[in-house]
């Protein structure tokens, strides 16, 4: 595979998901490896003790900070698509906005980002009204970039509205033919293996492409990977993924 030196991209991760006494991901050996974090705003996990403690441990580790807004579902873990109109869809997102704003300022550490969750995202990226009223919402807040699955309708939405767009790709997610993401309800839609994962970071990062689920390649420009916090060893993978983006003469670093 062709190196691409001095190439730069970022490394995320779906961080702040436990609720209450359930804890779910270890999120400190993440920030280990990872450059942006998208904390849960508590609409499908995460309580404002939670929010606070996960902030903190980004800010103190150089992990920017970003919201991760999701329909509010807490039992289905926000991946379960809700009928809204796209004024709630907007007013529900800033309000998620609004409180990882007010705890990150309260902790002294800035919010870079913001990248909807779950059903919320899968739906913003084919559904253009829905993608307009996060994007408005973010541009009402001001001064954040949005981030959304590389090629869809959420980064053409956020460009109409004068927000600044990170394309995204997936290490531990299988994609369709298409360039969509490979529905959590089929088999192999989550790639659970370290190897695997770092393979496909490196394919995306390098050749911008990775190979979807029926074995054909898929053209993948992302400026950021994602790794969920909630994948079985995701700091496993996100270390095998670091250590062979290095190899592959990739920095990883959070936007500028």
């Amino acid at each position: 595979m062709t190196h691409r030196e001095g190439a730069s991209i970022d490394l995320n991760c779906d961080v702040g998901e436990s609720f209450g006494a359930w804890r779910l991901g270890d999120d400190a050996a993440l920030f280990d490896f990872v450059t942006s974090a998208n904390v849960a705003c508590g609409y499908h996990a995460g309580d404002p003790a939670t929010i606070e403690a996960t902030i903190a441990a980004a800010a103190k580790r150089g992990v920017a900070i970003g919201a991760h807004p999701s329909y509010p579902d807490l039992a289905g873990f926000g991946r379960r698509s809700m009928q809204m109109s796209p004024r709630d869809v907007e007013a529900m997102v800033l309000y998620q906005i609004g409180a990882i704003e007010a705890i990150a300022r309260a902790n002294g550490a800035a919010l870079r980002h913001v990248k909807p969750h779950g059903a919320l995202y899968n739906d913003a990226s084919r559904n253009r009204a829905i993608a307009d009223a996060i994007a408005s919402a973010v541009r009402r807040f001001g001064s954040l970039r949005l981030v959304g699955l590389a090629g869809s309708a959420l980064i053409q939405a956020a460009r109409a509205a004068g927000v600044p767009a990170v394309r995204e790709g997936f290490c531990d997610r299988a994609y369709e033919p298409d360039g969509s993401l490979r529905p959590r309800t089929l088999p192999d839609a989550v790639l659970t293996s370290p190897d695997d994962a770092a393979r496909q970071a490196v394919a995306i990062a390098v050749r911008h492409r990775a190979q979807a689920h029926d074995g054909s390649a898929v053209d993948v420009s992302a400026d950021t990977l994602c790794i969920h916090g909630d994948t079985p060893a995701a700091a496993s993978i996100a270390r095998a993924v670091r250590e062979a983006l290095h190899r592959a003469g990739v920095r990883v670093a959070a936007p500028a």
